[in-house]
């Protein structure tokens, strides 16, 4: 039988998350009571066949008895039978947009601002985070992509590492995107904008690659980002970071950016320990 506790702060996506546990055969429960969690447990050995992947999902609602988790988890590891505990989090300033978004309150929050609530939940939640087999942050994922990364966990039973990277380019004059972890200038190569042409298109059009990438530049930059970034990315893992924005900028994010983060997106994605998407922030306003 397997038992996983999703849980994760508010706003994480955490129904979500559950309906698509459902989906791929997890028999689910929300906000269940602390008290129920060991008749659960017993429910799922007495029941053959019928009940052996159980998602239950738990999170600050419980209120005061979300302390008699501790025990009840503590007992479990004695027998050794522990349940994977599957932790969404997102960043603070993530959760409150989404919270004025919806015009929801927290329910931490007991009439102050939504930070305080979000604060408040974050102490309560320490200790699951700490215990947490897998750590999906939701701040940059579509609900598709979320599903993909529970499929890999759950279904394909891949290695997960915890760690979402996204690729982005963009243009400098619009500015450096705020959530960058690592920020690349490729202005240094050629600008394609001035090619009879090439101005319309993108680096998502074959003209435009074979333009940037025709400079030994390009490939000797390329070799270079890709080795220094399969470096960093199991120390950012070690280090228990959850999310990486690398961002590749050139003037109007067209172009050069778009080619290289394309370049460097397939050069990451043959590996499938932790998730990785790519967007291009300004491919449309040049």
């Amino acid at each position: 039988m397997k038992l996983v506790i999703l849980t994760g702060m508010s706003g994480a996506g955490k129904s979500t998350a559950l309906k698509m546990m459902e989906d791929i055969g997890f028999y689910c429960v929300d906000n269940l009571p602390i008290p129920l969690v060991d008749t659960v447990i017993d429910l799922s050995e007495t029941s053959g066949e019928e009940l052996q992947k159980f998602a239950v999902g738990i999170d600050v609602r419980s209120g005061s008895s979300l302390s008699r988790l501790h025990g009840i988890l503590e007992r479990l590891e004695e027998k050794e039978w522990t349940p994977e505990i599957l932790f969404l989090d997102a960043e603070d300033s993530v959760l409150v947009k989404r919270y004025k978004e919806t015009r929801r309150n927290h329910p931490l929050s007991a009439g102050k601002r939504v930070e305080a609530g979000i604060l408040a939940e974050r102490e309560r939640l320490m200790f699951l985070r700490k215990k947490a087999d897998y750590i999906i942050d939701t701040s940059r994922l579509l609900t598709r992509e979320l599903r993909l990364e529970l499929e890999k966990i759950f279904v394909s039973q891949q290695d997960y590492k915890n760690l979402f990277i996204t690729i982005l380019s963009f243009g400098f004059k619009y500015g450096i995107p705020a959530d960058s972890d690592l920020v690349f200038d490729v202005r240094f190569l050629p600008n394609p904008y001035y090619v009879e042409g090439l101005r319309a298109k993108s680096g998502n059009d074959k003209e435009i690659q074979d333009y940037v990438l025709q400079f030994e530049e390009a490939h000797v930059f390329l070799t270079k980002l890709t080795d220094m970034v399969n470096f960093l990315i199991p120390k950012y893992i070690a280090e228990g970071k959850n999310q990486l924005v690398i961002s590749i900028g050139c003037t109007g994010g067209k172009h050069r950016s778009v080619t290289l983060a394309n370049e460097l997106y397939q050069c990451l994605c043959r590996k499938k320990e932790y998730g990785l998407k790519i967007e291009h922030r300004d491919i449309e306003k040049g």
